[in-house]
């Protein structure tokens, strides 16, 4: 299979100092974490499709069946969300900058980026989140734990979103597709971040010499390397 070339992958063990600490939680900030919004939302969406399997990867029999794709949910309130994934609905609107959420949780967390209020603290590091998911996730890297196993290489991963994504590697699964080139994508961040080739876009910018990135990663590859 052709290597496809995509911009450098995110640097994930080193960021900015006291980044997600801000206390302006400036614009591009809140763009990051949007970013971030986006793949847990994704990651939650397909953690409900999971109340429809059971451990064998067999359909629930009894349940509540979405008539698109016939998935199975244990209740009415996940097929209710589900259904959105197929009508793109998005009924809850922030008050303040008219983001629109297809989950009442997604616009909760999110209108916390506003406020920048982190009520879950890490017992270990201090460090605060903005829900109880967040923090949970955080824990593994205190703990090193890693639940999620692949079952085809047995690889470890600590979040079940993590798990999904490297699937799509064995699946040669790319869901997401570029509307100007089709180039294909495992995950929506990553169309998103190619799509700014496409439209220049440069949201990150040096707070030291304003050169201007795509990619968060390149801004913070940038900070380390060159001031």
């Amino acid at each position: 299979m052709k290597a496809e070339k995509e911009e450098e992958p995110l640097v994930l063990c080193s960021r900015i100092p006291d980044e997600e600490d801000d206390l302006e939680a400036n614009h591009h900030q809140i763009q990051k974490e949007e970013e971030e919004e986006e793949e847990e939302e994704e990651e939650e969406e397909e953690e409900e499709e999971e109340t429809a399997i059971i451990a064998k990867g067999v359909k629930r029999k009894r349940g509540h069946e979405c008539d698109v794709c016939e998935k199975m949910f244990r209740y009415p309130s996940g097929l209710t969300r589900h259904k959105r994934t197929h009508t793109k609905e998005k009924p809850y609107e922030c008050d303040v900058c008219e983001k629109r959420f297809s989950h009442s949780n997604g616009l909760k967390y999110h209108t916390r980026i506003h406020t920048n209020e982190k009520p879950y603290e890490c017992d270990f590091c201090d460090k605060a989140f903005r829900d109880s998911g967040s923090l949970t996730k955080h824990m593994r890297i205190h703990t090193n734990e890693k639940p999620y196993e692949c079952d085809v290489c047995e690889k470890r991963f600590s979040e079940s979103g993590s798990l999904k994504m490297h699937m799509r590697i064995h699946a040669n699964e790319k869901p997401y597709e570029c509307d100007v080139c089709e180039k294909s994508f495992r995950t929506s961040s990553s169309l998103k971040r190619h799509m700014r080739i496409h439209t220049n876009e440069k949201p990150y910018e040096c707070d030291v010499c304003e050169k201007r990135f795509s990619d968060s990663g390149n801004l913070r590859r940038h900070m380390r390397t060159q001031h």
